[in-house]
């Protein structure tokens, strides 16, 4: 639909090609200023340039080739080419059109710069608006700018009505078919519940298993989606090569390099694997198509796009945005997450802020599991939330690379860990001062190490607390919140996150790998306040070790952070304590502050 019903004629009479010739060379910017100069401008330079052109229009009036339509605003080939469209089969279409900003404004805006800002139009400009369109308006009712509705029984009308009806009443409804499914119990996880022993894994190993153990189920199997922006290997998900093949219209065609390997490179036209190369437009675009799936299909297909955690939020984050807002289900992994925990790699992998990002997006359930039974938790009640339950919700859940022995689920942690936080080890024993450690991911560890300094060298017993989800515990506590607003002579209610808090006898300190803002998303309900370490600022190339070391949120700082609260909150803990264990802990007192290194 580019050029309208107007140049027809002109494109018959072009027998040498002329026209054609013309109109692929001129650009954009002179169609628009012919737009606004008029017919005669258009005359002299479009049609000016050739001699055997001019005399094409030379019966044409100003007027004429001034109105000659685009073809995105002529009926009859938008009808013709939606028609061709629709009927056409066996092949994807796509329709081309061409248009004019503000065409019908005329003066008042019509392929001007201006018209994005055009709010009304003046009494000359409606008189202009009508004669063009053939609005029966008189002159009289336009002072008034009236709403032309065209009278019942006309065709018109009819028409309205007709796909109205079609289109199942006048305001848009969303309608969903698909049937629940039948999600795994956690059951299936026990494995990653009871822990791996004395042997050390990442998250990101314990999710690749766990996949492997949802696809094998028979039923179930069939309906998840894995997807993949060229990082299989890195992600050890390059055992599901052989068993389920990657996805490929046309096959293998040709041997793979790795052929002779146990887990080689395997293509399928019935592969289930989407590899998508490294695009992660592409993979989040394949990812939409799968999560909306269950609206637009009635089909429950279950994505899981497993990427480096850097690369989502912040490189395709609108495209996030739009599989949130159109109630796309499914899982996204951002792995090889933290700004601390990818050693070796330079700040362009350091993802310090997708949780902070991920807490804007309105369907977003965010965690940062620490433990494979967290992790394992987490998968099954999203499973069960979006395909059992069919709530209309979307996972982002953070993966580590540091391997670390995994304990089992502690009991009675299975609600913390969905509710967002659950005491994981508390104080062994009793002391003279208290204190809590809000912990999440890897960093976990560091709390655990902080724990047995503060006991063993300053005599203070902190409960360490795992935070698998500082946006579920906001939101839910914002929902009653919200609540008791709106039913003031209603019994207060109050969220998991406030009822955990009351029972809290110290002061609280967080640490995460990632900046601030994240934990500092529940402080409003810490009593006495909530003092968070983080990984504010750029990322560096270096040991895990010196990284948290210079991000300030290693063991021996969140030490010190923990008695300045202490001495801050009662008094109970000198302030020469907390100068003493900077000293003794080899805290820098000289150095900026890390966002500004």
């Amino acid at each position: 639909m580019i050029w309208g019903s107007d140049w027809d004629p002109l494109l018959a009479k072009d027998k040498e090609g002329l026209l054609v010739k013309r109109m692929g060379e001129v650009v954009d910017g002179w169609y628009q200023k012919y737009t606004v100069e008029g017919g005669a401008f258009a005359r002299q330079h479009f049609f000016g340039a050739d001699p055997r052109l001019l005399k094409m229009v030379e019966s044409y009036s100003d007027e004429q080739i001034h109105k000659m339509l685009r073809g995105g605003h002529d009926p009859r080939k938008v009808y013709a080419a939606y028609k061709a469209a629709v009927e056409h089969r066996g092949q994807p279409t796509v329709i081309l059109a061409k248009t004019i900003k503000g065409y019908g404004l005329g003066e008042a805006g019509e392929g001007r710069n201006i018209t994005h800002q055009q709010k009304k139009l003046n009494e000359q400009e409606l008189r202009e608006f009508r004669t063009r369109f053939s609005i029966p308006v008189s002159d009289e009712q336009l002072g008034s700018t009236p709403f032309f509705r065209p009278p019942v029984g006309s065709p018109e009308a009819h028409y309205l009505t007709e796909r109205i009806k079609t289109m199942g009443g006048h305001v848009p409804e969303r309608r969903t078919k698909v049937e629940s499914l039948k999600t795994p119990g956690l059951e299936q996880f026990t494995e990653f519940i009871d822990g791996s022993g004395d042997r050390a894994v990442s998250t990101t190993m314990g999710f690749a298993r766990m996949l492997g153990r949802l696809l094998g189920l028979k039923e179930f199997g069939k309906h998840l989606v894995p997807i993949i922006p060229d990082e299989a290997r890195t992600f050890g998900l390059e055992a599901l090569f052989r068993q389920y093949g990657i996805y490929s219209h046309v096959g293998q065609l040709y041997e793979p390099v790795d052929k002779s390997a146990l887990l080689y490179y395997c293509e399928a036209t019935n592969g289930q694997i989407l590899e998508e190369g490294i695009t992660e437009a592409g993979a989040m675009s394949s990812f939409i198509a799968a999560g909306t799936a269950y609206a637009t299909h009635a089909l429950n297909t279950i994505p899981f796009y497993i990427f480096y955690s850097m690369f989502g939020f912040q490189r395709v984050g609108d495209l996030i945005w739009a599989a949130s807002d159109m109630r796309a289900r499914g899982f996204l992994l951002g792995a090889t997450a933290g700004r601390t925990t990818l050693e070796g790699e330079g700040l362009q992998h350091q993802d310090g802020h997708s949780h902070l990002l991920a807490s804007a997006y309105p369907t977003m359930v965010a965690y940062d599991p620490v433990f494979m039974f967290e992790l394992a938790v987490i998968l099954q009640d999203g499973l069960t939330r979006m395909y059992q339950r069919q709530e209309e919700v979307l996972y982002y859940i953070t993966l580590y690379n540091e391997s670390y022995p995994m304990p089992p689920m502690p009991a009675n942690s299975e609600e913390g860990i969905r509710e967002g936080m659950y005491r994981f080890r508390p104080a062994p024993e009793r002391a003279k001062h208290r204190a809590h450690l809000l912990a999440s991911g890897p960093l976990v560890n560091e709390a655990l190490r902080a724990q047995d300094l503060l006991l063993q060298r300053y005599g203070v017993a902190a409960d360490v607390w795992s935070v698998t989800s500082y946006k579920m515990l906001r939101v839910r506590t914002l929902e009653v919140e919200r609540w008791n607003l709106l039913h003031p002579e209603e019994k207060p209610r109050a969220s998991y996150l406030q009822k955990t808090v009351r029972e809290l006898d110290g002061p609280c300190v967080a640490v995460s790998d990632y900046v601030r803002l994240v934990s500092e998303q529940i402080a409003p309900w810490i009593p006495g306040g909530l003092l968070a370490l983080g990984t504010d600022g750029f990322g560096r190339s270096d040991t895990r070790k010196e990284l948290r070391r210079f991000f300030e949120t290693d063991a021996e700082h969140l030490v010190v952070a923990t008695l300045y609260a202490l001495y801050r909150r009662n008094g109970t803990v000198e302030a020469k304590t907390v100068r003493q264990a900077i000293q003794d802990l080899g805290v820098r007192t000289d150095d900026e502050a890390p966002w500004h290194r």
